[in-house]
């Protein structure tokens, strides 16, 4: 029933109904979710966030990173040249006309970039050969403290030997460009 000033009036035994029935309808749902999912395993409370890793082949890499150093992609290891002023080959080319590239700068940087995909496939092989070489040393139940350092050095000079030739086409296109064609590169590219 309304009254007059828009309020509505219950009959206090269904008013009392109501503040006792809503909790426990509100309730319901929750606690068959909570009865269905006393059934599920719940995750462990000291789970990594590896958990999951342990199925790979070379455990260090993921399958897109092994995919990604067999193609000879960039993987961000040329931040320090990329980022300070020095133009990697592969972004030279996408913006070849907007930075005005002439017939030459191309050609070279198209050679360029050809060479290091060539150079960073044949070093991305040899970083997931050493990873491999390391996991499987603890995989095998073979790892000595010796081994161990010798097979962690691997992996660091293949590592480095990678990130060396990636910054070293960002220095030969620092020195194929002109100062101005570097300014208007870092600004395309927001640095």
């Amino acid at each position: 029933m309304q009254r007059p000033n828009g309020v509505l009036q219950m009959h206090p035994s269904i008013l009392f109904t109501a503040l006792l029935s809503g909790p426990l309808l509100a309730a319901a749902p929750s606690a068959a979710l909570a009865q269905h999912t006393a059934h599920q395993p719940a995750a462990p409370e000291w789970a990594s966030p590896y958990a999951g890793m342990q199925g790979r082949d070379i455990k260090a890499l993921s399958p897109q990173q092994i995919a990604d150093l067999r193609e000879g992609k960039g993987m961000a290891l040329a931040l320090a040249g990329e980022l300070n002023g020095f133009p990697g080959p592969s972004h030279v080319l996408e913006m070849a006309d907007a930075l005005g590239l002439s017939a030459e700068q191309r050609a070279t940087t198209q050679q360029l970039l050809e060479q290091m995909k060539t150079q960073a496939r044949t070093l991305g092989a040899e970083v997931i050969a050493a990873e491999g070489r390391l996991d499987a040393l603890f995989k095998e139940r073979r790892v000595t403290r010796d081994n161990l350092m010798t097979a962690t050095l691997q992996v660091a000079n293949a590592q480095g030997r990678l990130r060396a030739a990636h910054l070293g086409y960002h220095l030969t296109m620092a020195e194929l460009l002109t100062a101005g064609q570097i300014e208007i590169y870092n600004q395309l590219r927001g640095y």
